[in-house]
């Protein structure tokens, strides 16, 4: 059954979407490697620069719990207007910071404004989409995150090597101001907001989606599905460098080869989406990386690890959970209609919360190959169960909608 509208909703223009969720996760990737140039200018040492890496986690996941019910409340529009103002302000402030204090705070109050269009974004697509085109428009979405992200530390690279790393926060700044104008020009309110905001509200909201089965299980295994590969990613340059000697140079480069590999099951979730049932989609991508979790976990313990054997193995993990993760958001967001907000902020905040603990986990054991490939087949196992469960959850909704009556 098609999934109505509203038919006074507009649909935002889908390359604005794409630069109000880039901003949250741009920021987190471009300071990466400029972290050793700004600890010796603030004297400090890199165990304290990494704060302002940790704290922007935090920011970027606790944020997205908030802003998600606001903007139920008050409207998409006003509420990313003042997070992107946020974001902008802080990118400011962190570029003209004078201690480590000053710039953890920049950086907190810049994760805590670019979290509103990590969030904001994906409740706009389902705000103003049925549930196949929520699918396709999304899938490009992840895919605009997954390639943003990867080449941004390349980028934050050449800012820091050819005009000092506090241009790193001006360049984000200026493009959190243009972000900022376009879509006070351009972005229309796509949600029904209620009027009404207050913590009580918040907390009830929330309460109620985590009494959703189905909710709390997509939003568990989508967590696994796209942000459990974060446990190869920390630990690539120990296993290309230390267990598979092969110089760091190319850990860049096998790691672009998994963005690769995410893009590619994006794509094919948006080609496959007007002819292939979500289900299908959904569990055909979790089993994907499922056995190739399994496989390199068995490579490892046979010690027959190979650089062909990881990147092949990890670029069809990539696959899997990129033709995966758009069905898991669509439907996370498909819970509730009048609560897509809390539930974009709800699915972030896993993702987040997932993406911490496997980075994390992988730090555990000697052997990083072993400890990576451990936590990755734990991972898409997890997310292979929460999906199966999940779905059951939801057919079970829908036969109870159906057999009530009028």
């Amino acid at each position: 059954m098609p999934d109505p509208l509203p038919a006074q909703l507009q649909k935002a223009p889908l390359w604005l979407l794409v630069m109000i969720a880039l901003s949250g996760t741009l920021a987190m990737h471009m300071f990466v490697p400029a972290l050793p140039d700004a600890a010796r200018a603030l004297g400090v040492d890199n165990a304290t620069m990494q704060r302002t890496i940790s704290v922007y986690i935090l920011g970027l996941a606790f944020g997205q719990l908030l802003y998600g019910p606001v903007s139920d409340g008050l409207g998409r529009r006003p509420v990313l207007l003042v997070g992107l103002a946020l974001y902008g302000c802080a990118g400011f402030a962190a570029a003209l910071a004078s201690d480590i204090h000053t710039l953890i705070l920049a950086r907190l109050v810049q994760a805590l404004g670019g979290c509103a269009g990590l969030a904001l974004g994906r409740a706009i697509v389902r705000d103003s989409s049925g549930v196949d085109d929520s699918v396709r428009d999304l899938a490009l979405l992840n895919l605009m995150l997954m390639v943003g992200p990867g080449l941004s530390p390349l980028i934050g690279s050449l800012i820091t090597q050819t005009l000092g790393w506090r241009s790193i926060f001006l360049v984000l700044a200026s493009l959190g101001t243009i972000t900022l104008i376009c879509t006070w020009r351009l972005l229309p309110e796509t949600s029904t907001p209620s009027g009404h905001v207050s913590l009580r509200a918040l907390g009830r909201d929330y309460i109620h989606l985590l009494r959703s089965p189905a909710l709390v299980c997509f939003a568990i295994g989508g967590g696994c599905a796209s942000t459990g590969i974060y446990a190869f990613i920390t630990a690539a340059p120990f296993i290309i460098g230390t267990d598979l000697h092969r110089p760091l140079s190319e850990v860049g480069i096998y790691l672009g080869l998994l963005i690769v590999g995410m893009s590619a099951g994006n794509a094919l979730a948006r080609r496959l989406i007007s002819t292939v049932s979500m289900e299908r989609l959904l569990m055909t991508g979790v089993t994907i990386s499922v056995v190739c979790g399994l496989s390199l976990l068995a490579v490892v313990l046979m010690n027959a690890l190979t650089v062909a054997w990881a990147v092949g193995l990890m670029c069809l993990f990539a696959l899997g959970a990129g033709l995966a993760s758009p069905v898991a958001l669509t439907l996370a967001l498909s819970v509730d209609r009048h609560l897509v907000g809390s539930a974009a902020g709800l699915f972030g905040f896993g993702q987040m919360a997932i993406a911490a603990l496997c980075t994390v986990a992988v730090g555990f054991g000697h052997d990083p190959a072993l400890s990576a490939a451990t936590v990755l087949s734990v991972s898409a196992c997890v997310g292979l169960l929460a999906f199966s469960l999940g779905l059951s959850a939801r057919r079970a909704a829908t036969a109870r909608t159906i057999a009530m009556p009028g």
